[in-house]
């Protein structure tokens, strides 16, 4: 039995299958890189349409099975860019009609929580998901995964992106200014942009630029955004640690790859006797097989959709989303 979920929410098309247990039988993605700048939504959108199909076929390749094998097929609602996920969910539509196989919407966000979950062994961990768009600390009560935080403005992956491409870089960002902090040594003072239990990251954005302006190198500039916005991160999610009472975390999304973002992370965990959990590299980026257990999951609590019923939901939020698979 295996479930086939596809993940189209940005720049990422991706297709995944996996079994009874999480593991992953196939996964065949591509990332819409553009020539200049940043995202435009339509023409990664036209890239997704043109190279699921063929992700689809890998798949399916990869997992040695065939459609008849395929219990659903699960794909990524939202949150996301409209058109990007319009063209996920096309591919899932029609893959679900001419297989006669149930449809499933997967909400993106908790895709990242189940993933980190199931690969973690742990049962009930915080989540820091720091990804392009979303940047949240959740935690499941009540029969629903909450936000105890969240940026005010931008994503954390969002913000570095843009950081990258202004300082003359291109997409994506993080990975490239992760590099470039290797380098650097001397911290500067930007702003350090905590409200309770959220976050903000333009100001920062704009702080950083001005430094460069005056003459702070890449290296010593990326340095410093690391460790301001890394701490940031790393507080909110001390503080919900101690207010939920929990002692587990686990990291999800782009960002979450960040070594440096992770060490802050476990030492912060650690200390207070706690563990912290980092999926592989492959399975924190955005990926089909998060979409396809996820969709494992609410598939055999019954939550599937019609055709005429799956209309994709750009601003979806994490806490609206009911998870039938957990107890209330």
């Amino acid at each position: 039995m295996a479930i086939l979920g596809i993940e189209s929410t940005a720049h990422t098309a991706s297709v995944g299958i996996v079994g009874d247990r999480a593991e992953v039988l196939g996964l065949a993605s591509d990332m819409y890189r553009p020539p200049a700048g940043g995202i435009h939504p339509r023409e990664a959108a036209n890239h997704h349409v043109e190279l699921l199909p063929g992700l689809v076929r890998q798949a399916l390749d990869a997992a040695g099975v065939g459609p008849e094998s395929i219990d659903a097929v699960a794909f990524a609602q939202g949150p996301g860019l409209g058109p990007c996920l319009r063209a996920g969910a096309t591919v899932a539509r029609i893959l679900a009609l001419s297989w006669e196989k149930p449809l499933v919407p997967v909400n993106h966000c908790v895709a990242h929580v189940e993933i980190a979950r199931v690969l973690s062994g742990l049962d009930d961990p915080l989540l820091l998901y720091a990804s392009g768009g979303n940047t949240q600390v959740i935690a499941y009560g009540r029969g629903r995964y909450r936000v105890l935080g969240e940026t005010l403005d931008v994503g954390i992956g969002n913000f570095l992106d843009k950081l990258w491409i202004e300082l003359g870089g291109t997409f994506p960002g993080g990975p490239a200014l992760e590099l470039e902090a290797r380098q650097g040594h001397e911290l500067v003072e930007l702003p350090y942009s905590v409200h309770g239990m959220d976050v903000a990251f333009s100001g920062m954005l704009t702080a950083a630029l001005a430094q460069h302006r005056k003459g702070v190198g890449r290296p010593d500039l990326a340095f410093s955004v690391e460790s301001t916005a890394y701490a940031m991160l790393t507080e909110i999610t001390e503080r919900a640690l101690a207010h939920r009472q929990r002692d587990s975390v686990v990291l999800g999304g782009g960002v979450a790859c960040n070594e440096r973002l992770r060490s802050m992370v476990r030492t912060m965990v650690e200390e207070r006797g706690g563990t912290m959990f980092a999926p592989p590299r492959a399975m924190c980026v955005d990926n089909g097989a998060m979409i396809a257990w996820t969709g494992r999951l609410a598939f055999d609590a019954g939550l599937t959709v019609p055709v005429e019923s799956s209309a994709v939901q750009p601003r979806q939020r994490t806490d609206l989303v009911p998870t039938p698979w957990r107890p209330a």
